[in-house]
């Protein structure tokens, strides 16, 4: 009797195991292909690289020539979604900061409403307001003038990130005491003044993650920018990689897993810099006086 125990539950074990490692096997199996492709002359059996060569970075310091076409080298397009990320992050952290701590504080009518709407808006494909999106870049004159685009397709992806980050500080905001709201308002704070001064830093954990979220996104953003930006000279990375894996007929995979892995490498960063943010994300209710 205890045998069988014992071998079911190795048997559940296992199955466990296999759920956790299944899953990551595939992203690991990229990433292994991406460092062979990058610093070998060639792969044998797609993983088992055969020669090491650092050619496949040449897009770091010239021109990338893939195929009939030839791009400039990485640093404009690392600009772009620099750019990109720069004009989002700011933007997205003041609305819904501004929009959650009215939502929290304030007596809005039909308030309930209101949060639903958000969660249904978060919900709602962004893919299927593409046509409607374009027409209003097109009315406010930022489609196909270059820079504003890049500045118009930031604007829709903070449209489309602001309900979830308005909903994250919300309750960043619901778990600030009143007294501590109060005793500014009668030290003759403005609301400005305690939105500022008070709670923002009290809420830091919150701003911090729904920063690092919103960069990660512009960094990630393709269908938007893919979409709408139409000027090579303003593309984003994730853009410039598409453009490469269409031309097919002549794809340098060397290149293409160099550039691939360069595209990763500030998110990885970004990530092992800011993940006890992450992991910890918490609010202080309490000030020591």
């Amino acid at each position: 009797m205890k045998t069988g125990r014992r071998v079911l539950k190795v048997f559940i074990d296992v199955l466990i195991y296999a759920a956790i490692t299944i899953p990551l096997a595939v992203p690991i199996l990229g990433l292994a292909w991406m460092f062979s492709q990058s610093f070998s002359e060639k792969v044998i059996i797609g993983l088992v690289p055969s020669g090491f060569t650092l050619r496949h970075f040449s897009f770091l310091w010239e021109q990338i020539k893939f195929g009939t076409k030839v791009y400039p080298n990485i640093w404009p397009v690392v600009r772009n979604s620099l750019l990109l990320c720069l004009v989002m992050v700011p933007l997205e952290v003041f609305i819904s900061a501004s929009a959650a701590y009215a939502l929290s504080r304030l007596r809005i009518l039909g308030r309930e409403a209101i949060m639903n709407f958000i969660v249904f808006l978060h919900a709602f494909p962004g893919v299927l307001m593409l046509i409607a999106l374009l027409y209003l870049l097109v009315q406010m004159g930022l489609y196909g003038k270059g820079f504003f685009t890049l500045v118009g397709v930031a604007l829709v992806k903070v449209a489309l990130n602001v309900p979830m980050s308005t909903w994250i500080l919300k309750g960043f905001f619901d778990g600030v005491p009143w007294e501590l709201e109060w005793a500014a308002l009668t030290d003759g704070c403005t609301r400005f003044q305690v939105w500022k001064e008070v709670l923002l830093p009290v809420i830091r954990p919150g701003i911090s993650a729904v920063a690092i979220f919103s960069f990660m996104s512009g960094w990630g953003e393709w269908l938007l920018a893919y979409t709408y930006l139409r000027d090579p000279e303003y593309y984003t990375l994730p853009v410039l990689l598409t453009s490469l894996v269409y031309e097919f007929r002549f794809v340098d995979w060397g290149l293409l897993a160099a550039i691939s892995l360069f595209y990763i490498i500030p998110i990885l960063l970004l990530y092992a810099v800011t993940q006890k943010t992450l992991l910890r994300i918490q609010l202080v209710g309490a000030v020591k006086g």
